[in-house]
């Protein structure tokens, strides 16, 4: 399958302009990764390096690892930058990211890692015939082009970004990373709190199987994590696979760690990353910003929207691999972009030492209102209960999934109507008016005291900005599943939401909505249940927000 496609693909490649024609085009970036996307290299022109697209790496069992390089002119030991391909892409992904480092003076090697393009092999997950492939690739440049060891950096999107990471704490050589859209633990990616990532697992699989030469194990592995069957023993898989579990080695190594995250990357959301960032103490440096997984950086390759992200990877190997003091600009480590804006703001690390939590507690509704977020513990010796049930969904939702995230990348926010909420299906927690409205910047944490009433139980918690006429704009969320309870049985249920950076205008209301589906996960086995949300006596349940 996959050499039909290539085939084709390669056929269809017939049809785009020529390397000329692109070079005098506007749409030149465009059309050159285009072309890449199809397995077809079309090389950006310049008097200042040399192309060769006939570059094989041999990795240590003897499988051949297809690769092209642009080198600079000029003589003399030179800093190098190895791109890694995304998942079902290949060496000619980054062609024009790769002609600007050739022409700021860097050696760029490309390459695509085992079972993708046309390397052979079969596709390894970033595992540890990954990690040694990425090792022989940085032999390579060293033996065959005028390299300077103590300068060498990887750099990709979505998994060659955690292919990055990951190379960064099994070779020392490596001595800067730019991750765009990485993962910080893929137990989370493919699991996060015992629910599957249903649509960009589903996506992940296919497109492996398309475009790529996928071990058997990738499915199997999907498909436990799927049905919920034996999920424990796919742990060992995914921890080697989690740059988390190397902080120590990286560390250690004192790698230069660049990462950019999207609020809206519903396959590698960010928190994981922020976990990752928070427990380097190498020089780092994390951009956030709305959009879904890898667009941004991709409509900022072939020459559209924000390009923040790339500059501050050109910037960031300047000052880590060419010794360019100051080449970020004096920028605070942690940039966040607020959503539905153009503001960026700085912060000396995360958490944010200039945030502080906003605690409320949740209050039950009552007959005819919803429930409320107060400043006060719920004071009641006797226990409230608000049931709700899985039959239905409710307009909470993220919508439709990556459409949704892309138009909130172009500021199109994600609304719904807060009136139109079934209150058999869902139950929703106000703040009343905020005079001062509130700026959230980090990761809101819901704590819920609930009873199941059946053999297992999913929830997905929305945080809205609602406007005077009762029309809410979504700001963040996060589902949790529990695959065995036991009904009757209090659980306190403890939910991290993903980080975001929102502004919510004075006037407006915050709104915590909790229903039990999105079409983003996938439903427990028994998509039938019910569930109590309980209030008073000894119970509590807070939702705490990071604010300015």
């Amino acid at each position: 399958m996959k050499k039909t496609l290539l085939s084709l693909c390669a056929a269809g490649a017939l049809c785009l302009p020529t390397a000329q024609a692109q070079a005098d085009s506007a749409l030149a970036p465009a059309l050159t990764l285009v072309a890449g996307i199809l397995n077809v290299g079309v090389f950006p022109k310049s008097d200042r390096y040399t192309t060769d697209d006939d570059i094989v790496v041999v990795a240590n069992d003897g499988t051949e690892l297809a690769a092209n390089i642009f080198v600079p002119n000029q003589p003399g030991l030179k800093p190098a930058v190895i791109f890694i391909n995304s998942w079902a892409l290949n060496e000619y992904e980054y062609l024009t990211e790769a002609a600007r480092f050739a022409e700021e003076g860097y050696v760029v090697l490309s390459y695509s890692t085992r079972g993708f393009g046309t390397s052979g092999g079969l596709i390894d997950t970033a595992g540890p015939q990954d990690m040694a492939d990425l090792s022989k690739v940085i032999d390579y440049l060293i033996a065959n082009y005028e390299v300077d060891p103590q300068r060498i950096g990887t750099a990709g999107i979505s998994y060659g970004a955690g292919m990055s990471l990951l190379g960064a704490a099994h070779d020392s050589r490596i001595r800067a990373v730019a991750s765009l859209s990485g993962w910080g633990s893929l137990q989370d990616a493919l699991y996060a709190d015992q629910t599957p990532r249903l649509v960009w697992g589903e996506l992940l699989t296919l497109s492996s199987g398309l475009l790529g030469n996928p071990d058997p194990i990738i499915e199997e592995q999907w498909n436990k994590v799927l049905s919920g069957t034996d999920v424990e023993s796919v742990y060992p898989w995914t921890d080697l696979r989690s740059p988390l579990n190397y902080v120590e080695q990286i560390n250690a190594n004192g790698t230069a760690i660049y990462m950019a995250q999207n609020y809206g990357d519903n396959l590698f959301q960010p928190n994981s990353v922020l976990r990752l960032f928070g427990q380097l103490d190498v020089p780092k440096h994390i951009d956030l910003q709305a959009g879904t997984h890898a667009f941004p950086e991709i409509i900022g390759m072939i020459g559209g929207g924000n390009a923040k992200v790339l500059n501050n990877m050109h910037r960031w190997f300047a000052e880590h691999l060419k010794g360019e003091t100051g080449a970020m600009n004096g920028q605070a480590p942690v940039q966040m972009k607020t959503k539905l804006t153009s503001n960026w703001e700085g912060f000396s690390d995360f958490p944010l030492p200039e945030a502080r939590t906003q605690t409320w507690h949740l209050h039950p509704r009552s007959l005819f209102s919803n429930g409320k977020l107060d400043d006060s513990p719920y004071q009641n010796r006797r226990v409230t209960e608000t049931r709700i049930n899985s039959l239905l969904d409710t307009v909470a939702s993220t919508q439709v999934p990556i459409v949704a995230e892309l138009l909130e990348q172009a500021d199109v926010p994600v609304t719904a109507p807060m009136t139109l909420l079934l209150r058999n299906h869902s139950v929703a927690f106000d703040s009343g008016r905020l005079s001062s409205g509130m700026k959230i910047r980090g990761i809101p944490q819901l704590s819920m005291a609930v009873e199941p009433q059946h053999s297992n139980l999913q929830l997905v918690a929305y945080l809205y900005d609602v406007n005077a006429l009762g029309i809410g704009t979504l700001i963040t969320h996060a589902p949790v599943t529990l695959p065995h309870t036991t009904a009757g049985k209090t659980e306190q249920i403890n939910l991290d939401l993903v980080a975001v950076s929102y502004d919510i205008k004075p006037g407006n209301r915050l709104m915590l909505v909790v229903d039990t589906q999105d079409l983003l996960y996938a439903k427990p086995a028994k998509s039938y249940f019910a569930a109590d949300f309980r209030f008073g006596g000894n119970l509590t349940s807070t939702l705490s927000v990071p604010v300015l």
